[in-house]
């Protein structure tokens, strides 16, 4: 199963900023159960090729590929098929119900479309430090304990790829590395590929191929 990146580049972002990139205007395969690093700097998609990616925005040129299929020709149900089977992510503003606890937004995740093989939720929230947080409501925890709830939640569901955002950035090394290692385990779970786009090289995260933005 493969994400083809067939020459796409985002129709609002200046030209100067596309010529240099791997990614924009050339012909790029994400595999499953590859590790893939996109290093961006600010001002240049990172969060729009994130969206592209999860099927939430198309304003680009070219064409994105998903097991031999064009995903603009998806429909509403196949979009929301794709997103429930698919690719899972951690938006880089995370997109948490805020007056619900981080338990409930877990627990939506895994009542749209459980994984059963996959650790229990409270198991990688003791991982991750914030088991004592799963009943408090994800508005007033910390923005790390709510990157870390983020995280969590988009391991709850089958994937064959997952998509990550500056996922670790109001983390310290300690508990990014531990978030980093959860995600892989899980991914290698599902031999699922991982795609990792942040503003720098995280150190810790041992891609397979870096690109840059």
């Amino acid at each position: 199963m493969q994400i083809q990146l067939q020459k796409i580049a985002p129709l609002y972002l200046e030209a100067v900023k596309t010529a240099r990139s791997d990614i924009w205007n050339q012909e790029v395969v994400f595999n499953k159960g590859e590790k893939i690093q996109i290093v961006a700097p600010s001002g240049s998609g990172k969060s729009s090729l994130i969206h592209f990616l999860y099927l939430l925005r198309n304003e680009y040129s070219g064409k994105i590929i998903f097991d031999g299929k064009d995903i603009a020709t998806f429909s509403p149900e196949a979009k929301a098929i794709f997103r429930q089977q698919q690719v899972s992510i951690v938006f880089q503003d995370l997109r948490l119900f805020a007056q619900h606890s981080a338990g409930a937004n877990i627990d939506i995740k895994k009542t749209l479309q459980p994984y059963a093989a996959a650790a229990s939720a409270e198991e990688m929230a003791i991982q991750l430090g914030i088991s004592e947080k799963m009943q408090q409501n994800a508005g007033i925890c910390s923005y790390g304990e709510q990157q870390r709830i983020a995280i969590i939640r988009s391991l709850q569901q089958p994937f064959n790829f997952i998509v990550l955002d500056e996922p670790f950035s109001h983390l310290d090394e300690n508990n990014s590395i531990k978030a980093m290692q959860l995600i892989e385990t899980e991914a290698a779970k599902r031999n699922a590929g991982i795609i990792l786009a942040d503003l720098n090289e995280v150190p810790f995260y041992k891609a397979d191929r870096t690109l840059y933005l």
